[in-house]
């Protein structure tokens, strides 16, 4: 398996060398140059403060819901029927408490795929600029690395040229 990968980059080198061509090549950390973005790190700020409430509101029902448990927990010093209407309401508090969840949780995740999507679109726009402009001719991500010289990373480079491009608004 290893050699499909392989062949290509050593066709590649081979290529190149044959011309006498030195190829450039710088390596990106593209996950963190996104993550540590300031529009991005913003955008995480303002997403935690615009849910809090509704976690808030889970938190709060938790609190509820561990009350009904431990009130159960304890039966002797309650009659049948307080037992049966605290189990009730124990599931009934159960189902609403993970469909807030649920949605809370869909709701955030949907605006962090919006988010991240959009800042990797502009991340991939402002990598390419960088490279045109540094004269690299293959920007591999670190993921795809097995090894590389520390040199020859642009990770801070292209963080530093993405929030130049991008500005937050004051």
């Amino acid at each position: 398996m290893r050699s499909h990968f392989a062949l290509p980059a050593l066709a590649l080198f081979a290529f190149a060398g044959s011309l006498g061509a030195q190829i450039k090549i710088a390596v990106i950390n593209t996950q963190r140059a996104v993550l540590e973005t300031a529009e991005i790190k913003k955008a995480a700020a303002d997403l935690q403060a615009k849910y809090q409430p509704q976690q808030n509101e889970i938190d709060k029902r938790t609190k509820e819901l561990q009350s009904i448990q431990e009130k159960l927990d304890n039966p002797s010093k309650l009659k049948p029927q307080e037992i049966s209407d605290l189990q009730a309401e124990g599931q009934r508090k159960q189902r609403v408490l993970q469909r807030m969840a649920d949605d809370l949780q869909a709701d955030v995740d949907r605006e962090r795929t919006d988010i991240l999507n959009k800042g990797g679109q502009r991340m991939q726009e402002v990598v390419t600029k960088l490279a045109e402009e540094k004269g690299f001719d293959l920007v591999v991500d670190t993921s795809n690395a097995v090894y590389f010289k520390p040199a020859m990373e642009i990770t801070n480079d292209a963080i530093a040229a993405y929030d130049k491009k991008y500005p937050l608004a004051k």
